[in-house]
């Protein structure tokens, strides 16, 4: 580990990446990789301990659909009150829940509900791109598998609704395939044993991996051909302007001065930069993950449960098992009554899938979700970028927001 530049000395780099999960991790190799000099931030004592250690490992590159829909004025009541449900919302008082509320409302026609999916989709795409063109130079040892992925729908009216988005997707090139339940058994016979299927979306060029093996795998490829500096342990608290340049100092007093500084630290980014007068309206998800040993009958392809709102991912011999929003909850720490709550529902939705005796990594994780669901990559100062708000498709975006932000920062 590289010693910190303290007592507000320079960094020594052409580029300040505040955050080590796999988005500032893309972000750093993006630079690194053109040639800059690059220091690397985290509070953590390692990378990718947030909310990329444990997500659903799925690399959605098809399905980016928007929260937001017309769907959800249906939806709103269990959204809003239910308490034993998938979804669940911690009410507050804080204006910030009400401005985050209204503006998701706001985004629920058909109109914004497709923009605001093709904006996704075409990052998704472009993540795709600089994630192969990586693995070709880099390769990195992480359970990278094209598995393809079947979204299973048990209501006829919302498998008739994901038809229309399909037909949305198709012109940029995207592959799925509308199946009804025999044809989607017969593309994983895994799903024989889950009941009540009306059909499924079937993305055939879907890819899964585990987002933990893949950001240490990438940050040892930073450190060897790359030679990027890191400092963990470095706590960041105040961000502010001082000349040219930014100063950044930490909980202990320790600071570091930078030209050009890329903000990726999640959930945590909007109180980062609130009070340099910089607004992201970050809302956070709770969402929860176990990992199981396979079952005697687990998919060779990623599921989505879509009526509970689950997924299934095979890494190797284990599945990864993700699912439940918990709305304006910030504490990271799972809850034991809804982490059992996770593990009885993925049993009755795929009751072979996985080994649930054996249900071991029990993780809670804070999504970052902006009320249009795509990230905000953009200028919010001079030298200073901000890559935040990826929702539940960080691990899905990293690479692509990774080269964006640094077009951002260069430009700069």
């Amino acid at each position: 580990m590289q010693p910190l530049d303290t007592h507000g000395e320079p960094a020594g780099a052409d580029l300040v990446v505040v955050g080590a999960g796999v988005v500032g991790l893309a972000t750093a190799y993006a630079a690194a990789r053109r040639g800059l000099s690059v220091l690397l931030l985290d509070r953590s004592e390692g990378p990718v301990q947030g909310t990329s250690f444990a997500n659903g490992a799925q690399l959605s590159y098809a399905y980016t659909d928007a929260m937001a829909g017309p769907s959800t004025w249906k939806q709103l009541p269990s959204m809003l009150f239910g308490r034993d449900g998938a979804f669940r919302t911690r009410w507050s008082a804080d204006p910030d829940f009400w401005r985050w509320g209204l503006s998701f409302l706001r985004q629920t026609s058909a109109a914004r509900l497709q923009a605001n999916t093709l904006a996704t989709l075409e990052l998704a795409l472009e993540s795709r791109t600089a994630l192969h063109a990586l693995l070709q130079r880099h390769p990195i040892p992480f359970y990278h598998a094209t598995s393809g992925k079947l979204h299973v729908y048990h209501d006829a009216q919302a498998l008739q609704g994901a038809r229309a988005m399909m037909a949305v997707k198709r012109p940029f090139g995207v592959e799925q395939h509308l199946l009804d339940a025999g044809q989607a058994i017969a593309a994983e016979p895994a799903l024989a044993a889950m009941p009540g299927i009306a059909g499924a979306v079937h993305s055939p060029q879907e890819e899964a991996g585990d987002p933990f093996l893949f950001g240490v795998g990438l940050l040892q490829v930073l450190q060897k051909h790359y030679d990027v500096r890191t400092r963990f342990g470095f706590d960041l608290r105040h961000l502010q302007r001082r000349g040219r340049e930014w100063l950044l100092q930490s909980c202990t007093g320790e600071a570091i001065q930078a030209r050009r500084v890329v903000v990726c630290t999640g959930i945590d980014g909007a109180a980062l930069l609130r009070p340099l007068g910089v607004r992201v309206p970050l809302m956070a998800i709770k969402g929860y993950s176990f990992t199981a040993p396979c079952g005697a009958n687990a998919p060779t392809a990623s599921i989505t449960d879509t009526s509970r709102k689950l997924v299934f991912c095979r890494l190797g011999d284990r599945i990864r098992v993700a699912g439940l929003a918990d709305l304006n909850h910030w504490d990271p720490k799972p809850d034991p009554a809804r982490m059992e709550q996770l593990i009885a529902m993925a049993r009755a939705s795929m009751p072979e899938a996985a080994d649930y005796a054996l249900a071991a990594n029990r993780w809670a994780g804070l999504r970052p979700v902006l009320p249009w669901s795509s990230p905000m990559i953009a200028n919010v100062g001079d030298g200073l970028v901000c890559n935040l708000g990826h929702g539940m498709l960080g691990w899905t975006l990293a690479m692509g927001s990774g080269e964006r932000a640094l077009a951002l920062a260069a430009a700069r």
